[in-house]
């Protein structure tokens, strides 16, 4: 059995928008919010708490961040991830309707992830793994081989897509067969042949 593992963001979502949003709460350039974000993002896509991963991007722009202002930065963050990407989310359903077994592998902090298992896209997924409930994130191998082990198939009987050529590189590495996203019809295009 063939499985097809999707990434979430800018692959089923869209890119965020709400980063001027975001960086308006704390009172800072976007540019400057930015840094920080993005800096700060792999350990909270490997586990780390709201609080501390605010905390971090606070301190990054000299502003500190208590809880209920890391809770709303979280609330504006998660929703900014949740749109999704034009014609993703029927390619999901499509091949759901085929029959063929689904997964999605996505570098994402556990408070996405409790959000996003709640969307009605997920229901097309049989497996959704979050890189925050597992302390290890893309494209470190042994979150490819959390996944084979979930999906209970060896890793060259998963075709896995990704917008990131290093995450598609550490799943070739890791034996998935990876595969650049370059849109749901170049998606059709690879999975037909």
């Amino acid at each position: 059995m063939r499985w097809v593992v999707f990434d979430y963001g800018e692959v089923i979502s869209e890119p965020t928008r709400e980063l001027p949003a975001l960086a308006a709460l704390l009172g800072v350039s976007v540019e400057d919010f930015s840094r920080g974000y993005w800096t700060a993002r792999d350990a909270y896509d490997e586990g780390q708490s709201d609080l501390e991963y605010w905390r971090a991007v606070g301190a990054s722009v000299d502003v500190a961040v208590d809880e209920a202002l890391a809770g709303r930065l979280t609330e504006v963050d998660v929703r900014g991830w949740l749109r999704p990407a034009p014609g993703a989310v029927e390619l999901v359903a499509e091949l759901a309707s085929a029959g063929v077994p689904l997964a999605l592998l996505s570098n994402a902090p556990v408070s996405f992830a409790r959000t996003a298992e709640r969307e009605p896209w997920t229901r097309h997924f049989r497996h959704l793994v979050f890189s925050g409930d597992l302390g290890v994130a893309k494209p470190d191998p042994r979150i490819f081989a959390a996944l084979a082990e979930r999906v209970g198939a060896r890793p060259a009987d998963c075709v896995f897509f990704d917008d990131r050529q290093v995450n598609v590189e550490g799943a070739v590495a890791a034996g998935l067969q990876g595969v650049l996203w370059q849109g749901p019809v170049h998606a059709r295009q690879v999975l037909g042949a």
